[in-house]
């Protein structure tokens, strides 16, 4: 499903709430294509998001996972309902230095509580240099 498939209060929606989001400004973060249940969030690698060895720290990554996997969700939810993650498992493949990493959450399975995603993080080359699990909850 493209953009234009999505229900355009949820496509507004999460377009509005990516631009209010504190982190993902102070980040970095690019919000790339929306989909039903699906999401890509881009993040070009600088220096301040780099460890000592001169590799982008996990946290990092973990954060471009966690955003991407709370605006998939984001497109399966009622504009009043809320989410937070109760888990995530990360699996890092590779050393990132330079370029841009995408992540791409995909919903696996939502039930009427707890969302299971996949996430796929990439480089500029498409290579795959982290892969994730991660459950989200609805609360309140």
């Amino acid at each position: 499903m493209s953009e234009a498939e999505l229900d355009p209060q949820k496509l507004e929606r999460a377009h509005a709430a990516f631009a209010a989001v504190p982190y993902a400004k102070f980040l970095g973060l690019l919000l790339g294509e929306i989909h039903q249940g699906q999401v890509s969030i881009h993040l070009d690698v600088r220096d301040e998001l780099k460890q000592n060895q001169g590799v982008v720290h996990g946290g990092a990554i973990a954060s471009l996972i966690d955003t991407a996997s709370a605006f998939a969700v984001l497109t399966q939810i009622d504009t009043n309902e809320r989410v937070t993650t109760t888990d995530l498992t990360i699996h890092y493949l590779r050393p990132i230095t330079s370029g841009r990493m995408t992540a791409t959450a995909r919903i696996v399975r939502g039930g009427r509580r707890l969302f299971v995603l996949s996430v796929e993080v990439t480089n500029d080359t498409n290579v795959l240099v982290a892969t994730a699990v991660t459950t989200y909850i609805k609360v309140g």
